[in-house]
């Protein structure tokens, strides 16, 4: 089996610059990178995991913690992660806590376990479990901010902007909130967004808290059925499908009788029919920046605390319609 001696004898380098550019460190010129990746592949060199954790203190290995892995937006997300995460020669564990904060407290203490170098998170609430700190490692957020951590996020009150101002462009006047859970800050964002551009230009009729899953509350349903407002603002995709379903359900037609907006643009949202008009999230670039941001953070423990917000972008497609 090939050793890092042999690619560097290979290429005419020394062991260290092998090193660099397998671990995507150090200053390495482009030409030299390419005949080092060359050699690599022509030798068949396998790198030996125990030995560099051994040697580096580093175990090339994340944690993703995401809350739902029901909601089709964390899988792509998760995708996205373990893209970049690959293409730095770094291994991603993935825990799915189904939205269980006790699954999520045994998560994090499973990361520790296995000494991964870092961890991305997504909270299933607005506060960091006491295990945290068991995981032993840098934890960056995604998609759901918790005071003290790096977070890689949309911007989430631009988007519920967004949503207000489609609605008041097609002359609605009385709109439902389907917001998210009141727990997670993300869909706080959302619902302030939209309520703080929606200020003397929309009445909302209702404001209702839900969860991120097609499953409705009574309270919800209930006033679906009622009737009393042109469009229903949702606070995620996932949550305006169970809509779509149930105002089909009730037989009434989306946009003919009521108009919808989701958040995150999601797959399924061009399959549905009509189509879903909907917030667009950057997920790819989340996913780079998460993973960026976490090994900027691997590599400086002590550096200031980030927040990195990208730009949303609205997909007007068939589930909206003008009353004007």
């Amino acid at each position: 089996m090939p050793t890092l001696k042999d690619v560097a004898k290979d290429v005419g380098v020394s062991v260290a610059t092998v090193s660099y550019v397998l671990n995507n460190s150090g200053s390495v010129g482009e030409a030299v990178r390419e005949k080092v990746l060359a050699a690599v592949e022509r030798l068949n060199y396998r790198p030996n995991r125990q030995a560099q954790a051994m040697r580096t203190g580093l175990s090339r290995s994340i944690g993703l913690v995401l809350p739902d892995l029901t909601n089709p937006f964390f899988p792509e997300l998760a995708q996205k992660v373990e893209n970049e995460a690959r293409s730095r020669g770094i291994i991603v564990i993935l825990i799915d806590t189904q939205n269980c904060p006790e699954a999520e407290k045994q998560g994090l203490i499973m990361l520790g376990q296995q000494s991964v170098d870092g961890i991305i998170w997504c909270p299933v609430g607005d506060t960091a479990p006491s295990t945290l700190k068991e995981a032993r490692c840098p934890v960056v957020l995604i998609d759901r901010p918790i005071a003290g951590f790096d977070v890689v996020q949309s911007d989430y009150r631009v988007g519920g902007a967004l949503a207000a101002e489609h609605a008041i462009a097609l002359g609605h006047k009385r709109v439902g909130l389907l917001s998210g859970p009141s727990s997670v800050a993300s869909a706080v964002q959302r619902r302030a967004g939209f309520l703080e551009r929606a200020s003397n230009n929309l009445e909302v009729i209702w404001d209702i808290n839900v969860p991120f899953t097609t499953e409705l509350t009574d309270e919800a349903r209930e006033r679906l059925r009622a009737k009393d407002v042109t469009m229903v603002v949702a606070a995620a995709d996932l949550i305006a499908v169970g809509a779509m379903n149930y105002l089909g359900e009730s037989g009434l037609k989306v946009p003919q009788d009521i108009s919808l907006i989701g958040f995150d643009d999601i797959p399924w949202a061009i399959i549905l029919r009509p189509k879903l008009t909907t917030i667009s999230q950057p997920t790819a670039e989340i996913g780079r920046e998460a993973v960026e941001v976490l090994a900027q953070r691997i590599k400086d423990p002590q550096k200031p605390v980030r927040s990195v917000v990208l730009e949303v972008e609205l997909k007007v497609r068939d589930s909206t319609r003008s009353m004007i």
